[in-house]
């Protein structure tokens, strides 16, 4: 029998500081590559289409892995989870920032997304485990969900500077003190998990898992190419009848498995399906315009990515500064009132924007982005107080899963969609595009309004 090496002295806070420090690289790693996506297609000369596998190639496996990095979590330490993650995002993160070509970059970006997706899950559940007292705990996931809102309020600006200053590869580079640090918290500070019963560990479902990621990645393809080829190619289609056959036999390997990555009988449960959904919506809007946004700026406008950041500091603060407040409204109005006026903020703000754009002025929008900013920002915590309302205690890590999954498909599809508007990102069909992608966010938001007035239900306070 082999001896285990003791466990450090739990410390609460160098592990929360880790976990932030995950969470921060992962949400950091999304705006920043939008503010570089000129300086990409000047390095590389590529297509719409292949700076958006540059976003994509992230966001689909960080989406398609969550899950197993669920299933992982529950089987495995949670400290190792979380090393072996950051290690493999460190490790990404140096190929990026030396990758020679597009295709390198994005194959790097991919491994990037499997690195995020093992984060993530793992670092809440760091955080959730060493903070046992409710109150402290609900404290502690406020400042976790803050640093993520703080990466995504300083991303542009930091990822402008960056670019502007040293070149796009500084990007990447700038991950690997960070992970280095949060390793070295969690392994001399967080504590282990106690050994869990064999017989109450999840499986990792490879079947379900493998058809996840084939029909996400079918999907995806069908998004981007679709720009470049038309919906009616060849390759295009084939990636649609992939998916659709995809999804089909997931949900009958789901149904029969004793012990499936997702449990169908979750989604008969109103309320975790229609705050999925409502994830789905958010991020479609959000990060589908931040992708035309960063185009419009920097080719409409000749923004320099420095500007471009700071042109998007009124929207992520503001998200910032309504997760900080979002507790207490969540507290007395319940999680239904509060994502119902989050998703009509949003969207007014959104809306409101369009008229704007005749304008070339920049302040002209800043009070629309305040107002979409501050509405986004008081979805987000919201989203999640009610996705684990509606699921029991047993399953409330895949309920965590599902969310964040379901938010990164939508942000996916978004950027895949907006790209649509915009085309070849000539600059004459950028303003058209652009205001065509504000409009279908406003929709999208609407539709999540009313999924969160007729799914949601009055959550105890």
């Amino acid at each position: 029998m082999t001896r285990r090496e003791p466990a450090p002295a739990a410390r609460p806070g160098p592990t929360l500081l880790a976990a932030c420090l995950g969470f921060v690289v992962v949400i950091l790693d999304v705006s920043v590559v939008n503010v570089a996506s000129e300086a990409l297609g000047a390095e590389f000369g590529g297509s719409l289409a292949g700076l958006e596998w540059v976003i994509n190639g992230y966001t689909l496996t960080f989406a398609a892995f969550l899950l197993t990095a669920g299933a992982l979590g529950d089987r495995f330490d949670l400290r190792r989870i979380f090393v072996t993650g950051f290690a493999l995002f460190a490790v990404a993160s140096l190929a990026c920032g030396a990758a020679p070509t597009l295709v390198t970059l994005v194959i790097a970006r991919i491994l990037q997304g499997v690195g995020a997706a093992l984060i993530v899950p793992s670092s809440l559940s760091l955080v959730n485990g060493h903070f046992p007292d409710p109150a402290l705990r609900a404290r502690a996931v406020s400042v976790w969900a803050a640093a993520g809102g703080l990466a995504l309020a300083l991303g542009p600006v930091v990822g402008g500077l960056l670019v502007d200053t040293l070149g796009w590869r500084s990007i990447f580079h700038v991950n690997i003190p960070m992970a280095v640090l949060g390793i070295l918290l969690i392994r001399r500070h967080a504590q282990a998990a106690p050994p869990r019963d064999p017989e109450r560990r999840r499986s990792l479902d490879l079947p379900g898992q493998s058809l996840a990621i084939v029909g996400i990645g079918a999907l995806t393809a069908a998004f981007v190419e679709a720009n470049a080829r038309g919906w009616d190619d060849g390759l295009v289609l084939t990636c649609v009848l992939v998916f659709a056959a995809a999804l089909v036999a997931f949900l009958l390997v789901e149904r029969r498995s004793a012990d499936p990555m997702l449990p169908p009988h979750l989604f008969g449960r109103r309320a975790f399906s229609a705050t999925s959904l409502i994830g789905v919506l958010l991020n479609f809007a959000f990060y589908g315009l931040i992708f035309v946004l960063s185009l419009f700026f920097q080719q409409a406008r000749h923004y320099s990515p420095l500007a471009t950041g700071l042109a998007f500091l009124p929207m992520t603060g503001a998200i910032m500064a309504a997760n900080l407040a979002c507790a207490p409204l969540v507290k007395r109005f319940g999680a239904r009132g509060v994502l119902l006026t989050g998703n009509l903020l949003a969207a007014l703000g959104y809306l409101a924007v369009v008229p704007a754009l005749g304008s070339d002025a920049y302040p002209a929008v800043v009070l629309q982005f305040i107002v979409a900013g501050f509405g986004i920002g008081l979805v987000v915590p919201a989203m999640a107080n009610a996705m684990l309302g509606a699921a029991d205690p047993a399953h409330a890590g895949i309920a965590s899963g599902v969310l964040n999954a379901s938010r990164q498909l939508g942000g996916l599809i978004g950027v895949a969609v907006m790209g649509l508007f915009v085309g070849r990102s000539a600059t004459a069909n950028l303003l058209v595009g652009l205001r065509a992608g504000l409009v279908c966010a406003a929709v999208a938001l609407g539709a999540a309004a009313v999924l969160s007035a007729t799914g949601i239900r009055r959550l105890d306070r």
